[in-house]
């Protein structure tokens, strides 16, 4: 006999194997045990995506692909140059993404937990 471990789907199982030549018929066939079924994964949900963007103003685009981590504005406050609007992870890493100039949120477009593509509008600024 010989003893393997074996994975399956992320569930490891001890087995053992008994080598049988053709010439010789085994004695008493072992009996095979049924391996407990693998747990299935839950589907996962799909990430909101991005609203559409309202027209004027100035747009913030996303710099890369990545997740809304974080929305730091809301519509109506006044931010200056520099100021942090959004947080998007992009390869596990946090980039901050900061206004352009001084202004008032005229519309996020985002919201916490959204995937994004790159170019998409996140922040519209007037």
């Amino acid at each position: 006999m010989r003893r393997f471990n074996i994975t399956v789907n992320g569930v490891s199982y001890d087995v053992e194997v008994e080598e049988v030549n053709s010439s010789a018929a085994p004695a008493a066939a072992p009996a095979v045990k049924a391996a407990p079924a693998a747990p299935k994964a839950a589907p996962k949900a799909a990430a909101p995506k991005a609203a559409a963007p309202v027209a004027g103003g100035e747009q913030v685009k996303a710099p890369m692909p990545g997740n809304v981590l974080d929305v730091r504005v809301s519509v109506g406050q006044k931010v200056k140059k520099g100021d942090i609007l959004l947080i998007l992870e992009a390869m596990k890493m946090e980039n901050e993404i900061n206004a352009p100039k001084d202004g008032t949120v005229a519309q996020v477009a985002v919201t916490k937990g959204a995937t994004v593509d790159s170019g998409a509008v996140l922040v519209v600024l007037n």
